[in-house]
C-alpha cells in the first residue's frame, strides 16, 4: 500500500482562504478586525522567527496583530501585568505568550493569567480541564491541529488504539485527551516507559511527541498503522522514522509539511472563532 499523505501545508493555505472570508464577515458585520496580541520575552533568536511568523499569518487573513516585547529581565510580576492589561483590553480577541520565557519568570502562573475566552493558544489550567471534560475551550494549538487534519481526510478515531509517545503538557497530554474524547483507546507512553516498543506495535494510530529524532523506529509500527510526527529536527526529520513508512502505514503526515503548518493555522482558526463570539455577538 502507499500511504495517504496528510498534508497539513495544503490544508492550512485553504484554511486561510476560509479565514479570510471570515475575518471580512466579521468587518462587514461590526467594523472591527479580530486581533492577535504575540508576547515576545527576551531575544531567543528562534522565538522572535516564531512570533513572526505568526504575525506573518494574521497578515495573510486581513487579520491585525498587536507585537509586545518585553526586555530579558522582565519579572514575573511585569509579564502579569501586562497580561492583565491585554486581558481587560475589548480590542485584543487572542493572547499568544510565546515559550519558552527567561529562566526568573514563573511561566505557568503567567500562562494561567491569560482569560479564558482569549486563551487561543491553549495554554490555561482551565482551558485544559475544560477541554478535558468534554466543555468548550481552545484547545493546545498543535494537537488541536492534529485532530483537525485528521478530520479533514476522515481518518476514523473511535474504537481505534492511540499510542502518544510523549506526556508535555502542551502536546501530548491534550493530545491524549482529546483522542480519548473522539472515542479512541489512548495509551501514553514517555520516558519512563517499558517495553516501548511492544506498546507501539499494538496502534492504529502513533502520535510521535518525544522530541527525539527519529527515536521511534519504523520497525516498531504495524502495516496500516496512521502515523503522526509532531516532531521537527534539523535535517528535516521528525520523531518517528518515516521513510520506510511510505509503503507500509495508511497514512503519515510528512516533516515538514504535516504538522507543523497546522499549529500555526489553528492558533489564528481560534483567533477568528473568538473575534466572532467577541465582536459580531456583543
Amino acid at each position: 500500500m502507499t500511504a495517504l499523505i496528510l498534508d497539513g501545508k495544503a490544508l492550512a493555505q485553504k484554511t486561510e482562504t476560509e479565514l479570510a472570508e471570515r475575518v471580512k464577515a466579521i468587518q462587514a458585520a461590526s467594523g472591527s478586525t479580530p486581533i492577535l496580541a504575540t508576547i515576545l520575552v527576551g531575544d531567543d533568536p528562534a522565538s522572535a522567527t516564531y512570533v513572526k511568523m505568526k504575525g506573518n499569518a494574521c497578515a495573510r487573513i486581513g487579520m491585525d496583530s498587536l507585537k509586545v516585547e518585553l526586555p530579558n529581565d522582565t519579572t514575573t510580576e511585569q509579564l502579569l501585568a501586562k497580561i492583565h492589561e491585554l486581558n481587560q483590553n475589548p480590542n485584543v480577541h487572542g493572547i499568544l505568550l510565546q515559550h519558552p520565557v527567561p529562566s526568573q519568570i514563573d511561566e505557568r502562573a503567567c500562562f494561567d493569567a491569560i482569560a479564558l475566552n482569549k486563551d487561543v493558544d491553549g495554554v490555561t489550567c482551565l482551558g485544559f480541564g475544560r477541554m478535558a471534560m468534554g466543555e468548550h475551550a481552545y484547545g493546545c494549538a498543535t494537537p488541536k491541529g492534529i485532530m483537525r487534519l485528521l478530520e479533514a481526510y476522515n481518518i476514523p478515531l473511535a474504537g481505534k488504539h492511540a499510542v502518544v509517545v510523549g506526556r508535555s503538557p502542551i502536546l501530548g497530554k491534550p493530545m491524549a485527551l482529546m483522542l480519548l474524547n473522539a472515542n479512541a483507546t489512548v495509551t501514553i507512553c514517555h520516558s519512563k516507559t517499558q517495553n516501548l516498543e511492544e506498546h507501539i506495535k499494538r496502534a492504529d494510530i502513533v502520535v510521535g511527541a518525544v522530541g527525539k529524532p527519529e527515536f521511534i523506529k519504523a520497525e516498531w509500527i504495524k502495516d496500516g498503522a496512521v502515523v503522526v510526527d509532531a516532531g521537527y529536527h534539523p535535517g528535516g526529520v521528525g520523531d518517528i522514522e518515516l521513510g520506510p513508512l511510505a509503503e507500509r502505514a495508511a497514512a503519515i503526515t510528512p516533516v515538514p509539511g504535516g504538522v507543523g503548518p497546522m499549529t500555526i493555522n489553528t492558533l489564528i482558526y481560534q483567533t477568528v472563532d473568538a473575534g466572532e463570539k467577541s465582536l459580531v455577538n456583543k
